[in-house]
């Protein structure tokens, strides 16, 4: 049976849904352009290392958050491709279809970065 924890879960909600929020509201003040920064905020990843901490101790920790950081460096670096794909393909093809292929490319993107560099 699975056990899951609620406080990590939590967490997620909280930065996630805290960072997409301000986000938008950024976006709306002071243009999308500085609302992007916000966007790109690592909520997920603070509270993966948080929620970490509650699950392991010591060294264990250590090893885990290394692997999670070494993941979500191979996230970033898909994800900077795929913002620069969707601004090519959204003035190309429209939002709909620009999003499709920008995400798209990210599911080939990350999954190759991380079996080539790990």
């Amino acid at each position: 049976m699975l056990n899951i924890e609620v406080l990590p879960i939590l967490l997620r909600f909280l930065f996630g849904g805290s960072a997409v929020v301000i986000s938008a509201i950024v976006a709306k003040k002071f243009g999308g352009r500085l609302g992007g920064v916000f966007a790109a905020f690592p909520a997920v990843y603070l509270a993966a290392i948080l929620g970490l901490s509650i699950d392991y101790k010591g060294s264990e920790l250590l090893l885990i958050s290394e692997q999670i950081s070494k993941g979500a460096l191979v996230g970033m670096l898909a994800d900077i491709c795929c913002a620069l794909a969707a601004s090519y393909f959204i003035l190309k093809s429209g939002w709909k279809k620009g999003l499709l292929y920008s995400l798209l490319l990210w599911t080939v993107l990350a999954p190759t970065i991380y079996f080539t560099c790990f």
